[in-house]
């Protein structure tokens, strides 16, 4: 947030996925994490700018911080950047209206930002701006991870990008309009309930959402927004991306939402999905069970290898099955959470098998809702 963070007692940081170590690398959401020998290079060269939170990294010895930086300005130059969108009233949060959803090819205004070597823009604070010196003396030190891009200098685009830019964004535009009017007729939208995008990824438009809503039972519902998005190389006309999005439904409490268990466990499915047309397609034809990484979940819901398994395609008549963008019809397919027992039930009985899991399901008057632990419905 370009501000102090103040925490109590010592932070621990999950490994999602086992590899190499680096002197640089992010944790959820793109926070720093630095090993103590890039810690040290932006002590010795920005002490005003940034402090260095220690944290403790599962199965590593470290040490290792968070690199927090401490100030930030509003200082983008949409006019020179790239690709810029923003929230409209049509997204129904109020709140949003006006601010960035998103952009790519930053430029800032460096009368803007004084003497500092490390900040992050007001408008934008999921990046973290570094100096050239800073950027100079990590290369020199051979620091691994990490990654430039420049948001000084001459503009990256030309007269031609800007135009199919400017469309991309219209068809983007329409599309999230018309899924914001789905959403909002399940339930209440909120700044409360807010989870932040990731830019890249195999979806569509290469960015990555998921919204939030308040069930008039008080339960939570997640869901994708973004892998109905047009695709990025298709401007002549509006298209529905892969023609489907993913909810995972709960009726328990969540505390702050984006730090929740179903939404990591959404966001590993919907990757999954993304990455691989072979799901999709089986999708088209019926349910499909998956196992994803069970980092982070709760207990009851880990299998002895360490993952965490799904139901795709269970049909619930509290939410629509399908509705229609712009682009096409869309598939809204709900996402189940298994207990251990369920999975290996599944895989002792072979393919084909979802059916009866389902119809198991509706005998013990189970519905598509997860819950972190419950009783199976197999033996």
């Amino acid at each position: 947030m370009g501000e102090p963070a103040h925490f109590k007692g010592l932070i621990r940081l999950p490994l999602s996925l086992e590899g190499e170590s680096r002197d640089f690398s992010h944790a959820a959401f793109g926070t720093p994490v630095v090993n103590a020998k890039l810690a040290a290079l932006f002590q010795e060269l920005a002490p005003h700018d940034v402090e260095v939170i220690p944290v403790a990294v599962d199965g590593h010895a470290g040490p290792y911080f968070i690199l927090n930086a401490l100030r930030k300005f509003t200082c983008i130059d949409t006019e020179a950047s790239a690709e810029v969108d923003y929230w409209t009233e049509e997204d129904g949060l109020p709140e949003k209206v006006g601010k960035l959803f998103s952009i790519s090819g930053m430029r800032i205004d460096t009368s803007k930002v004084g003497d500092a070597k490390v900040f992050r823009p007001s408008e934008w604070k999921g990046s973290f701006i570094v100096s050239e010196d800073i950027k100079d003396a990590m290369e020199r030190a051979g620091i691994t991870g990490a990654k430039f891009e420049a948001v000084t200098g001459p503009t990256t685009f030309d007269p031609v990008r800007r135009a199919e830019t400017k469309r991309r964004g219209e068809l983007w535009d329409q599309a999230r309009i018309a899924r914001r009017s789905v959403w909002r007729g399940l339930g209440t939208m909120s700044d409360d309930l807010y989870i932040p995008p990731v830019v890249g990824g195999p979806w569509p438009g290469e960015r990555q959402n998921w919204i939030a809503v308040r069930r008039p039972d008080g339960g939570m519902l997640i869901v994708t927004d973004g892998l109905s998005d047009p695709f990025n190389d298709i401007l002549d006309r509006p298209t529905a991306g892969f023609g489907l999005e993913l909810a995972i439904e709960t009726p328990e409490p969540l505390g702050e939402v984006w730090k929740s268990w179903p939404v990591h466990l959404l966001e590993r499915v919907a990757y999954e999905v993304a990455e691989f047309e072979k799901l999709r397609v089986r999708l088209a034809n019926g349910t499909l069970s998956m196992e994803v990484d069970g980092v982070g979940m709760p207990e009851t819901l880990v299998t002895s290898e360490g993952r965490v398994a799904v139901l795709i395609g269970m049909e619930t008549d509290s939410l629509p099955s399908r509705f229609t963008l712009p682009g096409g019809e869309v598939r809204l397919l709900t996402v189940k959470v298994l207990m251990p027992a369920e999975l290996k039930w599944l895989l002792q009985q072979g393919t084909g098998t979802g059916a009866e899991l389902i119809r198991r399901f509706t005998a013990a008057g189970e519905t598509h809702l997860s819950r972190s632990w419950r009783q199976p419905v197999v033996s």
